[in-house]
């Protein structure tokens, strides 16, 4: 029986859709969709989100319920760090969910950990007794999960991201010249003391990476358009990478093979973050995978339901699009 479940993310700064059959062990990705609306744009520590930024993420909603509708038995949809701080985050929620026609759940630190713990796990097919690691860099926070089962043990929230680093250090986003070393040391601090509880952590043998700044720098290391489902990256391919994105302007980093153009003011605040958490971590490799938050969600949904119990890798096989 077709368990075809579709799923919308809000974030702080992607709007994502992923639809996935979870019926079997190898959950089929049918799907993925995702937008750079920058939702937490301006957003700081604690505030109000923006009447363009909304406008830009509620308009991607829209876009997803044509583009999903009729292909999905189940529509779940979900937010994170953004929501979780804006002060008119429930009357934004509504108005999402109005155009879903179902709740839209804002995840605590700790959910969202968890969820992408159990996304993460399908890049390392069924666990032998190891523990491992699933870390999931935002553009408004970073989660930790780490465990040997389909629960994590440990989860860790860390009010950091990738475009709150960016707001914190803006010359990090190459727009008006090459990033001095000052601003680069300024940010590793300001990294180090965000993600100060992942030190405490207990060792795991693998470690996991999700979310846009993971892929994106493993497309750019590949020389190739798009990501794969699977990739190692190392802390020194991350500081080779971040090396040569310092060194161009903006519109120069967005010609770089493997970059999305919006992501591009913010990856190296992304890339210091992952370096530092590896750092932070004990650890030198982390697999970046594309299976994150959004699929952990399905999977989750599956579990509860009494589907099957043993991670597995995703089916590779995307099918590109469906029609509008």
């Amino acid at each position: 029986m077709s368990k075809r479940h579709a799923i919308v993310s809000i974030g702080t700064n992607s709007a994502r859709l992923l639809i996935a059959d979870v019926a079997s062990e190898n959950p089929r990705i049918e799907l993925v969709r995702s937008m750079g609306t920058r939702l937490g744009e301006g957003l700081g520590d604690r505030g109000h989100l923006g009447d363009e930024p909304m406008a830009r993420t509620l308009d991607a909603v829209e876009q997803y319920v044509r583009t999903a509708r009729g292909h999905y038995v189940r529509l779940f949809a979900v937010a994170t760090s953004a929501l979780r701080r804006a002060d008119n985050g429930e009357e934004f929620a509504a108005r999402v969910a109005a155009l879903l026609g179902v709740p839209l759940r804002v995840l605590s630190g700790e959910e969202e950990a968890a969820a992408s713990y159990r996304g993460g796990l399908t890049a390392f097919g069924s666990l032998r007794g190891e523990r491992v690691g699933v870390l999931d860099l935002g553009g408004g926070s970073t989660e930790y999960a780490a465990g040997d089962s389909l629960q994590p043990d440990t989860v860790v929230s860390c009010e950091i991201g990738a475009v709150r680093l960016t707001e914190a250090v803006p010359a990090l986003a190459g727009r008006e010249e090459a990033v001095d070393d000052e601003a680069v040391t300024r940010a590793r601090a300001m990294a180090s003391e965000a993600l100060e509880p992942l030190k405490g952590c207990a060792a795991v043998e693998r470690l996991a990476f999700v979310g846009g700044t993971a892929t994106t720098t493993a497309t750019i290391v590949r020389g190739r358009p798009t990501p794969a489902p699977a990739y190692p990256l190392t802390r020194a391919e991350l500081q080779r990478t971040l090396e040569r994105l310092l060194k161009m302007k903006l519109d120069e980093r967005k010609h770089v093979v493997g970059m999305r153009s919006q992501r591009a003011d913010i990856l190296p605040a992304g890339i210091i973050l992952l370096d530092v958490a590896l750092e932070l971590l004990g650890r030198d490799e982390a697999i970046a995978t594309t299976a994150d938050l959004l699929l952990g969600i399905l999977l989750q949904e599956r579990d509860a339901a009494g589907g099957p119990a043993q991670p597995a890798r995703a089916g590779s096989g995307t099918r590109r699009g469906f029609r509008r």
